[in-house]
């Protein structure tokens, strides 16, 4: 009874303030230590979705020759983890939305712990794939719920760059296992998986849940404590909490949005948004590429390992330069900058395997592949990794945030494993076709970005919703 006067209160406090009294001269909100907090335990769960995706290189020889399986059995224990990540990613919206952002990325860790678990102890092949399964469909659904977690809590002058931490600590998490793996036995590798898992699980209990989130199930005493916690216990929140109350009041006035729902005409700039950036991330060739640098540079002949060790170096320096340059550049001249950039070294590649089937320049083909997939590598950290999910953790509305999110994270996930299971055909057809063919995608990718896709730089999520998503209520 108690708190339900509390929430009735604080509802009252809100609703005496007009949009006269918000205040427009305040200074921009700073990472206070609950920020900072709040989001190293989320990229926790970016480090295990790093190192599930970056575990298949490094533990193959191993496990194909302990467990004594063929190349095609390995290929399925490794690509199973994409089938996963699909059904995660579609469970991942609308378990975010009902047990709430927190609540969910624990659920995603306890589905990654039974993964890495079930591979260290586990001696049958099939067994194994069941865990690297229920490893897939955890990180399908950290996939999604990090970068919405992180953009709900961090003020709105500096969520790009925290958003962007979950690329960093993505590329950190593929690094570390590619780098481990080098030196201890696969299933020691998979022991070293679960530290970010348990890492994760800890911190949760001790970071608040989404005010956005709170906000939209009607918790206005929780979301107005959250934001203190968020911005500091003197901070002034009152105009972020009205803005938040103002815009989720006109989305209660909608039903809960179903699937089809976000095909009507007033979400449709979002969703081609979203669609086309997670679509074109993938068919530029990254899950390819990410998958087989070792075979590439083989073919190109040039060595496999220094080739590996010289890209974890550039994607870590380059996620770190996106990291900082998020909320100074914006987020369409970033985004534009390194599509031209995965263009660029796209084409460089192309061009080495074209000089190697043309039997010229053999000395400067092996060159030219470890420069293209190093500005590739370079390129893609910079922008093309991270900021197609930044934006699409701003530019839906909470009543279709969580089917809207999922069909992205889904169409993601499945661009990824048609480029994977499709790349070494390709390969075979045509070496240098198939990097010409991922330059041209990542041109398209400029062109797109320019026509299309607006800067949310500096923005409230409110504001950047409202202009995509006209409420027209009846």
């Amino acid at each position: 009874m108690g708190s339900k006067m509390d929430e009735e209160n604080t509802s009252d406090r809100l609703l005496l303030i007009t949009p006269g009294d918000r205040s427009n001269g305040s200074a921009s909100p700073v990472a206070t230590r609950v920020v900072v907090l709040s989001t190293l335990v989320a990229v926790c769960g970016s480090c295990v979705f790093g190192s599930a995706v970056g575990f298949s290189s490094p533990a193959q020889s191993g496990i194909m020759e302990d467990l004594n399986l063929s190349l095609e059995e390995y290929s399925v224990f490794s690509s199973i983890l994409t089938i996963g990540a699909m059904v995660g990613a579609v469970m991942s919206g609308k378990i975010a939305d009902q047990l709430g952002r927190r609540k969910t990325m624990g659920l995603a860790e306890m589905f990654c712990l039974v993964g890495w678990l079930a591979i260290l102890y586990l001696q049958v092949s099939w067994l194994l794939n069941v865990g690297r399964l229920s490893l897939g469909c955890g990180i399908g659904i950290i996939s999604y719920v990090v970068p919405v977690y992180i953009a709900e809590i961090t003020p709105q002058n500096l969520r790009g760059a925290f958003t962007t931490v979950n690329q960093l600590m993505t590329s950190i998490g593929l690094s570390m296992m590619w780098l481990i793996g080098i030196v201890v036995p696969w299933r020691t590798l998979a022991l070293v998986g679960t530290i970010p898992c348990i890492l994760q699980i800890i911190g949760l209990f001790f970071i608040p849940e989404s005010p956005r989130w709170l906000a939209k199930n009607g918790q206005w005493k929780d979301c107005e404590s959250a934001l203190h916690r968020l911005r500091g216990a003197n901070a002034e929140i009152i105009e972020e909490a009205v803005e938040i109350r103002d815009y989720t009041e006109k989305l209660h006035l909608l039903s809960e949005a179903k699937f089809f729902d976000l095909f009507q005409p007033e979400y449709a700039k979002s969703l081609i948004v979203g669609v086309g950036l997670m679509v074109m991330q993938q068919f530029g060739g990254v899950s390819a590429i990410a998958s087989y640098v070792n075979s590439i540079f083989i073919s190109a002949g040039f060595s496999g390992s220094i080739g590996s060790i010289a890209m974890v170096i550039v994607q870590v320096s380059f996620s770190l330069l996106g990291v900082l340059l998020m909320d100074v550049s914006g987020r369409r001249p970033l985004l534009m900058i390194s599509a031209a950039g995965t263009c660029l070294g796209c084409f460089i590649t192309g061009i080495s395997f074209l000089l190697q089937d043309l039997q010229e320049n053999k000395d400067l083909s092996p060159i030219l592949a470890l420069v293209g997939v190093l500005v590739f590598a370079g390129s893609f950290s910079l922008g093309l990794g991270g900021i197609p999910w930044v934006i699409m953790s701003e530019i839906f509305p909470m009543n279709i945030k969580g089917s809207a999110g999922s069909l992205v994270t889904v169409l993601n996930w499945f661009s990824a494993w048609v480029v994977s299971y499709a790349f070494n055909f390709l390969m075979m057809y045509s070496s240098e076709g198939t990097f010409f063919f991922f330059s041209t995608i990542c041109g398209l990718t400029i062109l797109f970005v320019a026509k299309l896709v607006p800067e949310t730089k500096g923005r409230t999520l409110e504001e950047i919703q409202a202009s995509m998503n006209p409420i027209t209520i009846n």
